[in-house]
C-alpha cells in the first residue's frame, strides 16, 4: 500500500502540493487526472523517491520512506519502476535500452539474456533486440520504456502521462498493454494523465488533482457522474451546473426551482435546501415530432443557440429557460434535421441529475 499523509511539497517559494492525503491499494490501477501543472508528476516523483516531501509522511508497505537514508531508499526503490512522459533512448540497441535497469541491479548476464526478450514480447516488440533505439517511432520507444520497466519485475509501476505524445493507434496499444500487465502480474499501477477519458478507461480508482490539491477520489462513475464540487465537475466535462432550492420532496423525488424553472431530480434533501445540480451533456435527449413524449420527467422546449462539431459528435448550446449544453451524434443531428436557431424538444431523466447541498 502507498499512503500520503498531509504531504506538502515546495519548490523554492512555490507550493506545488498542498496538504495531500490518499492511499493506493496493492494491485489496483490508480490514476491521477488533472491539468498540466496541477501536481500529478510531482506525486509520482515523490512515490519513486526522486523527491522528498517538504512536510508530511509517505509510506510504502507500512514503511515511512520520507526520512529513510539513501542506502535504505535504494532497497525500496528497486521494487518500483517509472516510465516518464518522454523516454529518451540510450545509444545502442533496443536490447541495451531494456537491459539497463537490470544491469544497475547487478542481475547476471544469463538472467538478462532471458528477461529482455521476454519483456519485449510482452509489449509486442518481439525480435526488436538488435534494432537501433534511435530509429524507433514514439509509440515503439514508449513500449521499449515499459519493457525496461517491467523487466525488473516491479511491485509498483509508475507511468507519467505515458501516451501524451502518441497517436490514437499507439495510445490504444499502450492502454491495452497497461491493463494486460496489471492482470498478468497483479502489480500496482500508478498513472498520471490529463486525458480524462483515458483515466476512465483504465482506472480502478481516480484522484482529481486541481491546483496541488485532491478534489475528489473515487471510482470512474463517482468522479464523472457524482462530482463533489464545481471544480471537479468542470474538470471532468460537466457543463450543466445550476444552483437552486428544493421546493418539495416526495419520497426522494424532488422538485427543484432553478431561476423560475422546475427541475425534477432524485435526492433525499428536504424542501428549503439550497443545492447545486450537475448533469452531463450526454444525458440530454432530443425530439422534434409533435406529440412525441419521453419517459423522462424533465421535458422542455428550447432554441439551439450554438453548434460545435466534435468529430462524430456535435455539442449543442440550447436556451430552454435555462442554458443547457448537450452532446449528440452527428448522425442523430442530421436525422433530426437540427440547425442553429431551430426550436427543439429535449428531455432528461430525474436520475441524470446529481444534487449536492450548497455550502457557504
Amino acid at each position: 500500500m502507498i499512503e500520503f499523509e498531509h504531504v506538502v511539497k515546495n519548490f523554492g517559494e512555490k507550493e506545488v502540493l498542498k496538504d495531500t492525503s490518499f492511499s493506493i491499494q496493492n494491485g489496483e490501477i490508480f490514476t491521477f487526472i488533472g491539468p498540466s501543472g496541477s501536481g500529478k508528476t510531482t506525486i509520482l516523483r515523490l512515490i519513486d523517491m526522486l523527491e522528498r516531501p517538504t512536510s508530511g509522511a509517505i509510506s510504502i508497505d507500512g514503511i515511512n520512506v520520507s526520512t529513510l537514508k539513501d542506502r535504505d531508499r535504494i532497497t525500496i526503490r528497486r521494487k518500483m519502476s517509472m516510465v516518464f512522459q518522454k523516454p529518451s533512448p540510450l545509444r545502442g540497441s533496443v536490447f541495451d535500452n531494456v537491459a539497463i535497469g537490470l544491469v544497475f541491479r547487478n542481475i547476471g548476464r544469463d538472467e538478462i539474456q532471458a528477461r529482455v526478450p521476454e519483456a519485449l514480447e510482452l509489449v509486442g516488440l518481439k525480435g526488436y533486440e538488435e534494432r537501433k533505439a534511435g530509429t524507433l517511432s514514439g509509440g515503439e520507444m514508449q513500449r521499449v520504456a515499459i519493457a525496461r520497466a517491467i523487466s525488473t519485475k516491479p511491485d509498483i509501476l509508475l507511468l507519467d502521462e505515458p501516451t501524451a505524445n502518441l497517436d490514437p493507434a499507439s495510445t490504444e496499444k499502450i492502454e491495452n498493454l497497461i491493463s494486460a500487465l496489471k492482470k498478468r502480474f497483479e502489480i500496482t499501477v500508478v498513472l498520471s494523465t490529463h486525458d480524462m477519458v483515458q483515466g476512465q478507461r483504465l482506472a480502478d480508482r481516480i484522484a482529481v488533482i486541481i491546483d496541488g490539491r485532491i478534489g475528489q477520489i473515487g471510482t470512474s462513475k463517482e468522479i464523472f457522474y457524482h462530482p463533489m464540487n464545481r471544480a471537479v465537475a468542470n474538470m471532468v466535462g460537466i457543463e450543466n451546473i445550476f444552483e437552486g432550492v428544493v421546493a418539495k420532496n416526495e419520497g426522494g423525488l424532488a422538485s427543484i426551482e432553478v431561476n423560475g424553472i422546475s427541475i425534477v431530480a432524485t435526492t433525499p434533501l428536504p424542501a428549503g435546501t439550497p443545492v447545486v445540480l450537475y448533469m452531463r451533456p450526454e444525458d440530454i435527449t432530443f425530439h422534434v415530432k409533435d406529440g412525441v413524449k419521453s419517459s423522462a420527467r424533465n421535458e422542455f422546449t428550447g432554441t439551439i443557440t450554438k453548434v460545435l462539431p466534435m468529430g462524430p459528435n456535435a455539442r449543442l448550446k440550447v436556451n430552454a429557460g435555462i442554458k443547457l449544453t448537450a452532446v449528440i451524434t452527428q448522425r442523430s443531428y442530421e436525422e433530426l434535421d437540427l440547425a442553429l436557431g431551430k426550436d427543439i424538444g429535449l428531455a432528461f431523466k430525474a436520475s441524470a441529475i446529481h444534487v449536492v447541498e450548497k455550502t457557504a
